[in-house]
């Protein structure tokens, strides 16, 4: 059996929901980063899915009792025990399946976008208040807040998946999660985006660096130049309140009352990397080019490390941390590549993806966050497993 057709055959038992093996899966064909990801997507599918939903579990092993999320700013909903994922890692799984689409312009997978992924994306959908947008929970919990980076995640992925498709459902939603963006935008610090909707404390760049990338791709659907405006916007603000003038990368947040808050998150830097080149691409000036290779170099330096493996030579492997963070980062470096066709750094997610594959999975092809293999994650997060999909599907697609 050929891997598409391995392939066809389990999303098939997914769409139905109907439990599949995939176990014997092999690399049986000459698109090594394509099968991976196709792999990858089938054992995220296989040890995370919840049996008569479209749901998931945040971990594998699931561990529902026990698990708190520490990443939600609500104290009670940090705390109760729940079934299934938070929107964050699910929606992970929106660009996973978008970014296997776009590398295989298989109509298979805008099937399982529109069966299952939006399906279950839907429970999270909050009508109770307004602007209408998407909670950090499902809506049949008691209500949970809502976060205005994870509306822009799923803003991102609609509108990649209207500019791939054309299909006007998916541009409806991005405009109608814009809406909800907007909502969160005020002259405190002289304008950006807060984090969080319930507790306006912070401006984050994890709210505005993609917050300015959603706005330019909105232009690029639309040709609406209000959206060129505020992508520009969100950039400039970002820049000025929150980078750091001595390696260009980008601290996390900056509070109220002017405080910063320094810790530098891959995914941070990679979105400004990627907003510049969007940028220099929509209106030609240089100065953003500058901007994007800057953050390039910073990168590099600062979550790659020097890794010599056994019998083979030293290379730039990616440094364990949050393996999203990380995915989130190579949207910029691939946006980049498209503008100066340096593969210095597309080399070294490549070389580290690669050794990731040998040397980071478990026998149910689920990775570990550190990619040597020399530590073993207890539990796999679900977005962790989300995030190398994308991965290799992005690689894959590089022209």
């Amino acid at each position: 059996m050929s891997s598409k057709q391995m392939l066809f055959s389990f999303l098939t038992c997914i769409l139905t929901t109907v439990s599949c093996d995939t176990s014997k899966q092999v690399v049986v064909d000459n698109e090594p980063a394509i099968v991976r990801a196709k792999q990858t997507l089938d054992s995220l599918y296989s040890n995370y899915s919840v049996p008569g939903t479209q749901l998931l579990r945040e971990n594998y092993p699931s561990n529902i009792a026990e698990y708190t999320a520490t990443y939600l700013a609500s104290e009670e909903q940090k705390n109760m025990p729940n079934q299934y994922s938070y929107l964050w890692p699910y929606s992970g799984t929106f660009s996973a399946v978008n970014a296997l689409l776009k590398a295989t312009q298989d109509t298979l997978y805008q099937s399982l976008l529109n069966k299952k992924v939006l399906v279950g994306l839907e429970e999270y959908f909050d009508t109770r208040r307004t602007p209408e947008a998407y909670a950090s929970y499902i809506n049949t919990a008691p209500q949970s807040d809502r976060f205005y980076d994870d509306n822009i995640w799923l803003g991102i992925d609609f509108t990649d998946a209207y500019l791939m498709t054309k299909a006007s459902n998916y541009l409806q939603k991005a405009e109608l999660i814009w809406k909800f963006i907007e909502s969160g935008i005020d002259n405190k610090l002289g304008g950006g985006v807060y984090w969080c909707e319930q507790k306006r404390a912070t401006k984050n760049t994890c709210s505005n660096a993609p917050g300015s990338v959603f706005a330019l791709k909105l232009f690029q659907a639309t040709q609406n130049k209000y959206y060129l405006e505020k992508g520009e916007q969100l950039y400039n603000w970002t820049k000025t309140q929150l980078q750091d003038s001595t390696d260009y990368l980008y601290f996390d947040n900056i509070a109220l009352d002017g405080k910063i808050g320094k810790a530098k998150f891959a995914y941070n830097s990679g979105q400004m990397m990627q907003s510049a080149s969007l940028l220099y691409q929509l209106t030609g000036k240089k100065e953003y080019l500058t901007d994007a290779q800057n953050i390039a170099k910073g990168c590099h330096n600062y979550f790659f490390t020097n890794y010599t493996p056994d019998h083979a030579d030293t290379f730039k492997m990616i440094k364990k941390g949050d393996v999203w963070f990380t995915a989130v980062m190579l949207r910029g470096f691939i946006e980049l590549y498209q503008i100066d066709h340096d593969k210095t750094y597309l080399d070294s997610f490549t070389k580290s993806l690669n050794y990731a594959w040998e040397h980071a999975r478990d026998k149910k092809g689920l990775f570990n966050t550190d990619f040597t293999g020399n530590s073993q994650d207890n539990r796999k997060w679900l977005l962790t497993q989300a995030a190398m999909v994308e991965m290799y599907a992005r690689l894959a697609a590089i022209k």
